[in-house]
């Protein structure tokens, strides 16, 4: 019998082995539940080389503390190895989450993946089997933002409305749920994220059918439905769901509620644990201009607001709406961010959006108090804002009689391409548009159209001066190095534009940024000197992340489109030039 003074004589050496071992194994395979994804991308962070949710962090800062990759040695980035996807419908937009040494994906198509983060070889890989005619019939846009995970688990979102939870190490499905249907106008685009143990997800349906916008929380083990929030008032003969719909149909008139209202919630999203709060971006009215949406001159809440509802009642707990009674498609589902930040000598948690019509806002995330807001490129559809955030609108802009040329354009001054914060620099990089696009008002509404018509006609120019910083001559867009308390643009990169590709920046002083032409490059985080530049050879790009397996660092990205959105076949069927996954190190060798 062996005693326990027998036992001591191990080597020490082995027993701190063995230790190292058990614990690096725990890190790995650890259940992700509600601590760990608030911990997530903080300093708190157990897994910080892993990526657990869309935007690294709950707060969706898209910060890593990863520096083995630094501004000395990333021009030293190769091609360590890349993953077919197989037929794409559409660009590939979602960012890929890292869990237990594995990379979890979705394709533009639903189609999910898991593979072995070191060497790409695949785990396992299942098809929704989307009824792509039935997608088809109701958009072009054949587009997927991205997965969740949670305990041991992989929650993806279907095109056609479907949501699952799959096992996250054998891919089989664990519940499914219906959150929309395609034949209501209505898909699935977003990255569903977790939220104290809810999967919250948003639909898709803006400008292409006559939709009314909602999210939903889902229960996380079971899929069964918690609330379902509304962001825009049904038919006002109906009962009201809540109050807060009650409240928005008073900023609304005529028969409104024939043509949808709008409202879709297809991408900005962020969870404060501490104030149990999710927050969420709505998209535009329904119709476009207001003419036709039953009455004018109406706020049409809450479409193009920031939205904070109560994580466990789904009641209202704040709005703050960015384009009151829009005309211009500036809808505010773009990426929203939580900070903490020093203003005028005080700590104040705040909420943060590049928005898509041109202004960066920081606001108070607890009360939804304006704190400030200035813009981030040239804009010329209102003046600025006022001291509690509403917009001047400059009376010029309306277009209702003839095409008017406006700053930024229909796609937004920064659309769905995420933007990223790093803690050490106070910065924020935002993928921005510079151009300008012309509106012309329909002579008639149209069922299922959003009232603007393309035109080659010639534009009226607005005469008011345009606030906010120009972009050099001929240039479409680039990354802006901002200031969010100062609110100063302090440099840019030419390149790339507010749609497509997107940003992650690191402790090693980097900004990881991948363009929609297929490029990918780093720069100095502080001064923004270009270190790397990369043409992957594809177009369609989705955002960067960055992980950590075996003490090496990857930076890892999808692209590629594979066919026009409009072809249709299999999903993997055999393609040329098919989408891609990229992952890049240090001493990679392309296979």
């Amino acid at each position: 019998m062996q005693t326990w003074r027998h036992r001591r004589a191990i080597p020490l050496a082995a027993i701190l082995m063995i230790s190292c071992a058990i614990a690096a194994s725990a890190q790995q395979t650890s259940v992700i539940d509600s601590a760990v994804l608030k911990a997530a991308g903080t300093p708190a962070d157990q897994m910080p080389g892993s990526w657990l949710t869309y935007g690294k962090s709950q707060g969706e800062t898209r910060y890593s503390p990863l520096k083995q990759i630094d501004t000395s040695n990333v021009k030293r980035l190769s091609l360590a190895w890349t993953y077919v996807l197989g037929a794409g419908g559409g660009n590939q937009e979602a960012t890929p989450l890292v869990w237990n040494n594995t990379i979890y994906g979705i394709t533009s198509w639903s189609v999910v993946y898991a593979l072995d983060g070191r060497t790409g070889k695949e785990i396992w890989r299942w098809d929704p089997q989307v009824n792509q005619s039935a997608v088809h019939e109701q958009t072009n846009l054949i587009v997927n933002r991205g997965l969740a995970l949670y305990n041991k688990m992989v929650i993806a979102p279907s095109l056609d409305g479907r949501m699952f939870a799959l096992d996250a190490l054998t891919g089989k499905p664990i519940w499914e749920t219906r959150v929309a249907y395609t034949q209501d106008g209505h898909y699935l685009t977003m990255a569903p994220r977790v939220a104290g143990g809810k999967v919250i997800v948003g639909v898709s349906g803006g400008d292409r059918g006559e939709t009314r916008g909602y999210f939903d929380a889902y229960d996380a083990t079971t899929g069964h439905r918690a609330w379902r929030f509304y962001t825009v008032p049904g038919d006002p003969k109906q009962p009201y769901e809540n109050e807060a719909m009650r409240a928005a149909a008073k900023t609304w008139g005529g028969d409104f509620y024939k043509k949808g209202g709008g409202g879709a919630v297809w991408d900005g999203f962020a969870y404060d644990s501490d104030a149990n709060l999710v927050y969420v971006g709505t998209g535009n009215a329904e119709p476009w201009v207001q003419k036709f949406r039953g009455a004018q001159n109406m706020d049409n809440l809450y479409t193009c607001s920031i939205v904070a509802v109560d994580l466990t009642t789904g009641q209202l707990k704040w709005y703050f709406q960015t384009v009151p009674n829009d005309n211009w498609d500036f809808d505010s589902v773009q990426q929203l961010m939580l900070l903490d930040l020093t203003i005028e000598g005080r700590r104040r948690k705040v909420l943060t959006q590049a928005a898509k019509n041109g202004f960066f806002y920081v606001i108070d995330r607890v009360s939804g108090q304006f704190v400030s807001g200035a813009p981030f490129v040239k804009v010329n559809w209102a003046k600025g804002l006022d001291d509690s955030g509403r917009p001047l609108v400059n009376p010029e802009a309306y277009y209702d009689v003839e095409p008017v040329a406006v700053y930024p354009t229909g796609g937004g001054a920064h659309n769905w391409a995420p933007m990223s914060f790093n803690p050490n620099t106070g910065l924020v990089y935002i993928p921005a548009s510079y151009q300008p696009y012309i509106y012309q008002a329909a002579g008639e509404y149209k069922p299922g159209s959003n009232g603007d018509v393309r035109t080659s006609a010639e534009a009226r120019q607005i005469k008011a001066q345009a606030v906010g910083p120009s972009a050099p001559d001929g240039v479409r867009g680039g990354l802006q190095a901002w200031d969010p308390v100062k609110h100063t643009l302090v440099w840019r990169a030419d390149g790339g534009g507010g749609i497509g590709g997107g940003t992650v920046t690191t402790g090693g002083n980097l900004v990881f940024h991948v363009i929609n032409d297929g490029h990918f490059l780093a720069y100095s985080a502080d001064k923004g000197e270009k270190l790397l530049e990369i043409q992957t050879g594809r177009t369609g790009m989705a955002p960067p992340i960055t992980y950590e397996i075996d003490g090496k660092q990857y930076v890892a990205f999808m692209g590629g489109a594979g066919r026009g959105a409009g072809v249709m076949g299999p999903v993997n069927e055999k393609i040329d030039n098919p989408p891609l996954l990229f992952v890049y190190a240090l001493d990679g060798g392309s296979h």
